[in-house]
């Protein structure tokens, strides 16, 4: 009897998905941490050890911080959306002001806090997440009005976008702001208004790229990248390299060369092409296949929530840790422009990883009501 209502109780879709996330989760921050080892060998200060311990202390926290998420109650969270939002708002806000804010390599996006660097513009996208999903559902009625529809909720995302834009971060911002976009059409806004909204940030954003020297180079470097390989190209050039020598099966573990200061910031932004180089390409598309798994089967079940609320909170959740993989894949393979972006799990950085960690906890919290029949009652608005 109790062996068949636990195999009733894994049966479960959403205990299921739950299971594979938290499978994704620990098996590729497992992976990172391997990477990091590896990649961190030519450290001349830290040592191979050095980064591998920060990364677990940030997983600590992440994981920690994830599993008070995916047990809170999300009624309570809902009551206190606005309060997130100001504080993610106000965090972006001090990044700005000389003296709190930390600038590194001329962007200023870093708090610090102790002997830790805090990214405010991470935790802006959970903030975002929070604001437009209460916002929607508390306002169903008039989604397909323009003042409560589109004008209301585009001032909340441009709050967040400038200020992201002043730091200035051009990545983040248009990963955030094809989130929010998203998240507004699955909530009802018209594309009517959508639509030239989106044509004009596009203009706008190119031409602030145009304008930007450094930006117009790695624009320029990426539509040639053979052509820059020894200047603007270089970084491009050589996680290029690294896919090619690493082949089918890789050249092995700890055996790469790209990370002996050939290739830059090869433990964040460019850890991808080290995994290619020393893994091979099955592991990396075994990476490709865990993300595109994990957006198609949260999508597919999701259709089945009936609250717009927690509907929204995971699509959010969903579009940020899988679009952002999509970015950083795309660029460390030529694809798309050089920016830099962390790979989810799997990159270095501890604001990235606990954020990351927040939206797979969200994810889990509302497949783990929707399995539960008490958490389908209707509740009034």
């Amino acid at each position: 009897m109790a062996e068949a209502t636990i195999e009733r109780a894994v049966a479960k879709p959403g205990n299921l998905i739950t299971i594979y996330l938290i499978a994704v989760a620990l098996g590729l921050t497992t992976l990172g941490l391997v990477m990091l080892f590896s990649a961190g060998v030519a450290e001349r200060f830290t040592g191979p050890h050095g980064l591998l311990v920060k990364q677990i202390i940030w997983l600590a926290l992440s994981f920690l911080l994830g599993l008070y998420v995916a047990f809170m109650n999300l009624d309570w969270l809902r009551k206190h959306t606005w309060w997130i939002f100001g504080l993610c708002a106000l965090a972006l806000f001090l990044t700005l002001i000389p003296g709190i804010g930390i600038k590194v390599n001329g962007a200023q996006r870093w708090i610090g806090i102790g002997p830790l660097r805090v990214q405010p513009s991470e935790f802006a996208k959970i903030g975002l997440v929070f604001g437009l999903a209460a916002y929607f559902s508390s306002r169903q009625r008039e989604i397909k009005t323009l003042l409560h529809g589109f004008f209301i909720p585009s001032v909340l995302v441009g709050l967040i976008c400038g200020l992201i834009i002043l730091q200035p971060d051009f990545g983040t911002c248009f990963l955030c702001g094809a989130v929010a976009a998203s998240m507004m059409f699955m909530a009802g806004t018209s594309l009517r208004w959508l639509l030239p909204l989106a044509g004009l940030a596009i203009f706008v954003f190119s031409l602030l790229i145009y304008f930007d020297p450094h930006r117009i180079r790695r624009v320029t470097s990426f539509l040639d990248v053979e052509a820059n390989a020894h200047d603007s190209g270089y970084q491009l050039w050589q996680g290029m390299l690294a896919f090619g020598v690493g082949g089918v099966n890789g050249v092995g573990l700890g055996m790469g060369r790209q990370q002996m200061h050939f290739l830059p910031e090869a433990h964040t932004d460019f850890i991808f092409p080290v995994i290619g180089e020393e893994l091979g390409l099955v592991c990396t598309l075994g990476i490709v296949a865990c993300f595109l798994l994990m957006f198609v089967w949260v999508s597919w079940r999701l259709r089945q929530t009936p609250k717009l609320y927690e509907y929204l909170l995971v699509m959010g959740a969903l579009l940020f840790v899988c679009l952002q993989a999509i970015i950083n894949m795309g660029v460390v393979t030529g694809s798309m422009p050089t920016k830099g972006m962390s790979l989810p799990f799997i990159s270095y950085g501890g604001s990235n990883l606990m954020v990351t960690f927040v939206f797979v906890g969200l994810m889990i919290n509302v497949f783990r009501r929707l399995d539960n029949p008490k958490s389908l009652k209707p509740r009034v608005l």
